[in-house]
């Protein structure tokens, strides 16, 4: 498995070994020995996975504490532009974002330490996004921000008029008005 480091602390880029023949291919999606080699020593406790449209945007979100989440995410089927946002005060990264292009041939997965917001688009209709979380669902927890902030620059591959986005989404406070419950 090749593993890259990113700008934001924490944050790795995963492509797992693709062995494919005449049948099909396999691919091993996690092995907690890699997580441990670059520091991270997280259990997952859920599993969980959509389903969207293209156009679909999805975030930005994250749970605070005591309920904050890492994240490792990647595409089953279909394609997206996956969003993390460093929002960790402290944190070298703070402000900063990394677009990852998850798709279901590249085989990419993208682990999102606690005190992200995480969020995606997706590019082709009925794409299927998996991911597995560190900590469990809280919706007292639920912090965000809007997606489509000017300030913070997020090239999300799409035109903003034609973005899916929930009504819950669309009232997340912008950049300046978001007060960040996480610590570096």
């Amino acid at each position: 498995m090749t593993i890259t480091d990113t700008i934001i602390p924490g944050a790795y880029i995963f492509e797992p070994k693709v062995h494919g023949d005449n049948r099909g291919y396999f691919i091993e999606t996690f092995n907690r020995k890699y997580f441990v080699e670059k520091g991270i020593d997280v259990d997952f406790v859920q599993d969980n996975q959509s389903v969207s449209h293209k156009n679909v945007v999805r975030g930005l979100h994250a749970q605070k504490g005591p309920f904050e989440q890492g994240k490792l995410v990647r595409v089953i089927k279909g394609a997206v532009i996956d969003i993390a946002l460093d929002v960790r005060i402290g944190s070298p990264a703070y402000g900063k974002h990394i677009a990852v292009e998850l798709t279901a041939e590249n085989n990419k997965q993208f682990y999102i330490p606690p005190g992200c917001l995480h969020g995606f688009v997706s590019l082709e209709d009925d794409t299927i996004f998996a991911y597995k979380v560190t900590n469990y669902f809280d919706k007292e927890s639920e912090t965000g921000m809007i997606w489509n902030d000017p300030e913070l620059a997020i090239g999300w591959s799409i035109n903003q008029m034609d973005a899916i986005v929930s009504d819950k989404d669309q009232l997340l406070p912008d950049w300046k008005s978001f007060e960040s419950p996480f610590v570096f």
